[in-house]
């Protein structure tokens, strides 16, 4: 019987510690960028679907931008058409920029949809191109040649930002769905481009003035030169980390990402470990957090 008074007590304290951050985010809107770990590990992928969930049943509005990349290169790999990337980027040929669509907008974009939905959620997949969501242009990527000139080196499919049409996620605001993006835009001809998920995340939470950008990652946060995680920076000091090189690698782009947001009037960007079951709910609803967080 103790036993059980001893849990139910736990029970009660998180929920009183949860309940000022309840109070304090109801109406808010809350950008998700989900990747990595937790769209692969069935254990993360279910607490991920009830972090979501609950969020939205406690007035919270989740905005959810997913990538694909791994499972784009599955899929290809099975077509038997080779993956080529420059600078990270993936090469994004007509054939391969078929099979972007079919994964991201088909099979990702759904499984997402049914776990939120098994979870008693109601969400809707859509990609940049449904209600005009993503414009999108060309990306022209500049790498300096041997002679130390600009060389622009066409990659294909893959596009950046030109603008977002926020009409369809203020229509679903103030409902009961939460709306599943993949990060597929068009440009004025219709030609379809495949656009890095971080970039749409962050784009998003900016035009639509989210209360928070948050992007799950396969790492602990944002690490100094020692290794250990910086809990929390301000943008000025961000981007001293930036200059001085302690940010490089895959992590430099996420944090850029932030940092436009930040700029941008979103009121904090959160870089968080992905792995860790209820990874969204820690850092939301919790004292101590988990990951970075960039204010």
């Amino acid at each position: 019987m103790s036993l059980n008074i001893s849990s139910a007590k736990n029970i009660a304290k998180v929920l009183t510690e949860a309940l000022p951050y309840i109070q304090k985010f109801t109406r808010k809107t809350v950008v998700v960028k989900y990747g990595g770990s937790a769209m692969v590990d069935e254990t993360l992928k279910q607490s991920f679907a009830r972090d979501i969930v609950l969020m939205k049943l406690v007035g919270i509005n989740p905005i959810i931008v997913h990538g694909g990349g791994p499972q784009i290169g599955a899929v290809l790999e099975q077509l038997s058409i080779e993956s080529k990337f420059v600078d990270g980027l993936r090469v994004t040929d007509s054939q391969t920029m078929d099979v972007v669509e079919m994964v991201l907008g088909g099979l990702v974009n759904k499984e997402i949809v049914n776990l939120l939905n098994q979870n008693q959620g109601k969400a809707v997949g859509i990609t940049g191109k449904d209600g005009n969501l993503i414009k999108a242009k060309k990306l022209k990527l500049r790498r300096k040649d041997p002679k130390l000139t600009d060389e622009i080196v066409d990659i294909g499919h893959v596009g950046e930002i030109v603008s977002i049409n926020t009409e369809i996620l203020e229509t679903m605001k103030d409902s009961d769905f939460i709306p599943i993006i993949a990060p597929i835009g068009t440009d004025d001809s219709g030609a379809s481009y495949n656009i890095n998920a971080d970039s749409v995340a962050g784009a998003i939470a900016k035009v639509i003035g989210a209360e928070k950008l948050i992007l799950l990652t396969n790492v602990e946060g944002v690490k100094n030169k020692k290794g250990e995680v910086l809990t929390g920076l301000s943008g000025a000091q961000v981007s001293k980390l930036i200059a001085n090189k302690t940010l490089q690698g895959g992590m430099l782009p996420k944090v850029k990402c932030a940092l436009e947001a930040i700029k941008g009037g979103v009121n904090s960007a959160h870089i968080i470990d992905g792995r860790v079951e209820h990874a969204v709910l820690l850092e939301i609803f919790t004292n101590q957090g988990i990951g970075t967080l960039i204010t």
